[in-house]
């Protein structure tokens, strides 16, 4: 009754492990975690100014962004160009012609008969030859005196006119100076020795000669207006610049720029705290699809998931007390902070892949922290130093996490830190002296120091605290000086033997699909220590004696024999090993039968007897790992009693053995697949063939048969 209530609570316990809406409960918990402690750094600063007071101290935008009304006024001030014009010697060639077929018309009237027509009739005439332009825009007056010069008048008349007119034509005539242009012609034709009226009809023909010639051009002043605005930059106010120094006055235009930097308080702006939340769904929901990819206990375990947000939440609040520092003005003080310590904790008790992909995670959340010193909402610089320290805790911890070997990552981590600082403060290209850069790797050094200090401090926790099982963990239980290693070896050597071989089988063929090697293996040595309870009850422990069994009833021997896995789990639970080496101890038989008692009860009885009486209680194996150990205790045991073993009587046992087990249901709580069976099988043989070779006769050996 009481084993079946145990077995009732760990099953209960196995479903809690994987019910969903604890995981979704612990991913929000993650996601929690990042808003409540970036929060504090998105949260926009409010300054209390009036107009027209002095500022108190330095104020710079914390963001860029362009100041529209200052574009505008700049934009304004460029479309205020000069008007374009445009010169068309057409015009003046046109204004020649016309003055030409004055003249010409002059000299035609007067070659027609000039003694038989009056003055009137030359006029007439005259203003039917010439254009009508012409002829509208000069008067009969003007014309009379042309028409009754002489030859050699008209001649001269024509000369000067034409040249004036030239000479003014040829040049930018516009609107605007027109009349000065035809007041300085009359000016200069006025100093001529003609008669008045035929100096005034001169002059008049001239000025009416002289008509604009530049021209506003509308489409090209369009065009200079568009290309002069275009030219124009938008007034920005840049990230980090000063909108207004310690004690200058605050006007109309400062206020309007400190508005735009949202430097004034005008209500509340969810706009941040959106942004911070999408930013922590964005991070959030990476980890949830890298868990969902990668092979970890993460992703089918609540516990290990809610370790990986134990230590998350450790290591923020790490780094967030980290960034605190930055008050204090000692250059370089933010390089302390132990950057490393997350990623190191999860590689050792994870795996690497998780340790990267945190490390990541840590540096854009290291980015928001540190933004203290700056202007913008991130530290590109710190969150680039934080991920460079991350991901060298990761890689420099090696393969095998000894506890030994985290101090000596701790110093490549200092070494790493140093030359990013190194990278950034070259980067910057700053002038800094001597103190200053010793400062600035001084802090860098001792960020690694601190790293590997405080993992040292937290490993403890997490393993005892959750009882998980870590690598470092893994290789302290497979030491042989281990107390219950060696209480197996003293008082049941015949099962540590046994456990040793089923080992080497289990990590050999756990590493060929995937699992945990190192697991299986010590949870190999370990699978056993229930035996040591009554060691002579089992027959690798029966040396040179009588089997017990000989003499007791069938039941009394399976109650004895499958006492063993139950026996071994609580022995473990009460030295407190992991709960995954209990759980293979536990596991390893399943419910499988023990045939041999169970066909000698049989035949005691003279009936067939329920077979439900004869198999272990169970649980039957959850794990891959825990199901290899199985797989590979009931195999060693197997061959070892064959006489001769062979490779193909030891395949075909080995095939047997696997057959009967998937047949029976041992494997089907957990997730091996057939293929992964067969590569199990596989593998274990060739551990086996490696250990049971044919062995070769000596010289010595051969004499000796010889000689019998």
């Amino acid at each position: 009754m009481i084993a079946k209530i145990k077995h009732l609570l760990q099953n209960n316990l196995r479903n809690i492990e994987r019910i969903k809406m604890i995981k979704w409960s612990l991913y929000g918990l993650v996601a929690l975690i990042l808003y409540l402690t970036m929060l504090s750094n998105i949260i926009p600063e409010s300054l209390d100014v009036s107009l027209y007071s002095r500022a108190d101290h330095d104020i710079a935008s914390p963001i860029t962004i362009e100041n529209k009304t200052a574009t505008e006024d700049e934009r304004s001030k460029a479309a205020q160009i000069d008007a374009k014009y445009v010169y068309r010697d057409q015009v003046s060639q046109s204004q020649f012609d016309k003055l030409n077929d004055l003249f010409s018309g002059i000299d035609k009237v007067k070659k027609n008969e000039p003694e038989k027509k009056t003055t009137q009739e030359k006029v007439s005439e005259l203003k039917s030859i010439i254009s009508v332009s012409m002829s509208d825009e000069l008067s009969e007056d003007t014309l009379k005196p042309l028409v009754e010069a002489e030859p050699s008048q008209i001649s001269l008349i024509k000369e000067l006119t034409l040249s004036e007119v030239m000479e003014v034509m040829t040049d930018r005539v516009s609107i605007d100076n027109l009349e000065q242009s035809k007041s300085d012609v009359e000016d200069r034709l006025s100093l001529t020795s003609l008669p008045t009226d035929q100096k005034k009809a001169m002059i008049t023909v001239a000025q009416q000669s002289i008509v604009p010639n530049y021209f506003l051009d509308p489409e090209q002043t369009e065009q200079s207006r568009q290309e002069a605005i275009e030219a124009v930059q938008p007034v920005m106010i840049r990230e980090g610049q000063i909108i207004v120094e310690e004690g200058a006055m605050i006007n109309r235009e400062v206020m309007e720029q400190l508005r735009l930097a949202g430097l004034l308080d005008e209500g509340f702006d969810a706009v941040p705290y959106v942004g911070l939340a999408l930013l922590v769904l964005l991070l959030t929901g990476y980890l949830y699809y890298f868990f969902q990819d990668v092979k970890s206990r993460v992703r089918s375990s609540n516990t290990n998931l809610l370790i990986l947000v134990l230590i998350y939440f450790s290591t923020l609040m790490v780094l967030k007390l980290s960034s605190l520092l930055q008050g204090i003005e000692v250059p370089g003080i933010a390089y302390i902070v132990p950057a490393a310590v997350g990623s190191m904790l999860i590689k050792m008790l994870f795996n690497e892949q998780l340790a990267i992909a945190s490390s990541i995670l840590f540096g854009v959340c290291a980015g928001v922290f540190f933004n203290g010193e700056i202007s913008g909402p991130m530290n590109a610089s710190l969150g680039f130093y934080v991920l460079m320290s991350s991901l060298s805790g990761v890689f420099f911890l090696g393969k095998r996490n000894h506890r030994s070997n985290i101090l000596k990552a701790g110093l490549l981590v200092s070494l790493i830190n140093m030359v990013a600082v190194a990278i950034l403060l070259m980067l910057k290209n700053g002038q800094y002296s001597g103190i200053e850069l010793s400062y600035h790797f001084v802090f860098a050094f001792l960020s690694g120091f601190l790293s590997s200090m405080l993992t040292l401090g937290l490993m403890p926790f997490f393993e005892a605290g959750f009882r998980i099982i870590s690598t470092t963990r893994l290789i302290e239980l497979s030491n042989p000086n281990h107390p219950l290693l060696r209480k197996i070896l003293v008082e049941t050597p015949g099962t540590y033997h046994h456990s040793v071989m089923v080992a080497n089988l289990s990590e050999a063929a756990c590493e060929s699909i995937g699992a945990n090697g190192l697991l299986a293996r010590v949870g190999a040595y370990y699978h056993d220590i229930g035996k040591t309870k009554r060691p002579h009850f089992f027959i690798e422990n029966q040396m040179n004696m009588e089997n017990p069994h000989d003499k007791i009833s069938p039941h009394l021997s399976k109650t004895i024999i499958v006492s063993h896995a139950s026996d071994g789990a609580e022995m473990l639970r009460k030295h407190r090993l992991p709960k995954e080496i209990v759980d293979i101890a536990e596991q390893h038989h399943g419910t499988t039968l023990l045939k041999y008692f169970y066909y000698k009860a049989s035949e005691q009885a003279n009936q067939p007897v329920s077979e439900k009486e004869f198999r272990y209680p169970g649980p039957k194996a959850q794990t891959k790992e825990a199901a290899v150990v199985g797989i590979a205790d009931c195999i060693e045991a197997a061959v070892r009693s064959m006489t001769k073993p062979n490779p193909e009587t030891i395949e075909s046992l080995v095939r047997k053995i696997i057959t009967e087990r998937l047949e029976d249901g041992q494997f089907d709580e957990c997730d091996l697949s057939l293929k992964e069976l067969d590569i199990v099988a596989k593998t274990i043989l060739e551990t086996l063939n490696g250990i049971f070779h044919s062995r070769i006769e000596y010289p010595t050996e051969i004499k000796k048969k010889v000689t019998s």
